[in-house]
């Protein structure tokens, strides 16, 4: 299982794609919009192999200079094993769309907490779900109330 530091600012599945000598994660757009992170800023950031959701690779600090231009094109066929649908995010990147929608019901295991205090857990392909009033341990069965790219938010139904 991989730990999440509570110094997680976001988390979203991307794709390394080649750029003359370099090699890029696109960030989403939706990241810079929500205020996750800034254009023109350094982040730490690590790298986890889709398959079995445990990490592969993890870059060292500073390895990423700025934020990549969220209007770069990607192609390519979609990453996530075409398991779930995909979408076209506002980049035109093929983006997987979340695992859950509002109003599912799901068992789901609180792995830490986050920076507020709420329960993170995460569910396929590592997508968040953040749970008020949840303790690490737990395993609550929630409804989800709301669903983004990236993460959703729940309540405990029942526990």
């Amino acid at each position: 299982m991989v730990e999440i530091t509570d110094s997680l600012a976001c988390l979203y599945t991307g794709r390394v794609e080649s750029r003359g000598d370099d090699y890029v994660v696109t960030v989403p757009a939706s990241e810079i919009e929500h205020g996750s992170v800034s254009v023109g800023e350094t982040y730490r950031i690590a790298v986890l192999d889709r398959s079995d959701g445990e990490p592969s690779a993890a870059a060292d600090d500073g390895a990423a200079s700025s934020v990549p231009d969220a209007d770069a094109d990607a192609s390519g066929p979609p990453s996530d094993g075409g398991d779930r649908p995909t979408s076209r995010g506002a980049a035109g990147a093929v983006q997987p769309d979340p695992p859950v929608s509002e109003g599912e019901v799901r068992e789901v295991t609180i792995e830490t907490l986050g920076d507020k205090g709420d329960g993170i857990a995460k569910i396929e392909r590592g997508y968040v779900v953040i749970v008020p009033d949840a303790e690490p341990g737990e395993e609550p069965t929630v409804e989800i109330t709301s669903v983004r790219e990236n993460v959703s938010f729940a309540n405990v139904v029942e526990e």
